[in-house]
């Protein structure tokens, strides 16, 4: 958890950045300044590959976005980036959205080395705080890139459905 002058800080991961992490890191701010937060939370969002850097959301994330009437509040402007090991120890929860980035995210902590010891954050799938999906033992989430509007929606679906556990995690993390 961070300082309490400190922001908890929160960054979705994804493959390339430019679909169901960025989906996700804009949904979870939405949330968060609905739940009265947003000055105590920044959320980010980031690949594992770097296949994509410097590119903008894919357009059937803003779609799906628009079509459930979320507001571009950055979106448009988003530009894929890579989770660097350094960011261990800047963020408090990081959020895989597959289980292929877990491990990803497990080989790049054993080649970070940082003086402090344990890193700071925790890293936890993103459906594991959807209780539905760990009822069914289905806590991954497929990448819609390879599909048509219906896997985007179905990404939507699934990104929304965690994000009141999040929000009450980090709530809680929080104090509140």
């Amino acid at each position: 958890m961070s300082e309490a002058s400190e922001p908890y800080r929160v960054c979705v991961v994804c493959w390339g950045n430019i679909c169901r992490s960025p989906m996700g890191e804009f949904l979870l701010r939405e949330a968060f300044a609905d739940a009265g937060l947003a000055d105590r939370v920044v959320v980010d969002s980031a690949g594992t590959s770097a296949e994509e850097l410097g590119n903008g959301m894919h357009p059937r994330t803003a779609a799906v976005m628009r079509r459930n009437g979320h507001p571009d509040t950055g979106w448009s402007s988003h530009r894929a980036r890579r989770f660097d090991t350094s960011w261990f120890d800047r963020y408090d929860l990081v959020l895989p959205v597959d289980h292929i980035h877990v491990d990803r995210l497990e080989h790049l902590a054993r080649g970070a080395s940082t003086g402090s010891g344990s890193p700071r954050a925790t890293v936890r799938l993103f459906r594991s705080f959807d209780p539905d999906a760990v009822a069914s033992g289905d806590v991954g989430m497929e990448d819609p890139w390879y599909g048509t509007d219906p896997a985007y929606d179905q990404t939507y679906a699934e990104i929304t459905a965690a994000i009141p556990g999040i929000v009450e995690h980090v709530r809680a993390a929080l104090g509140d």
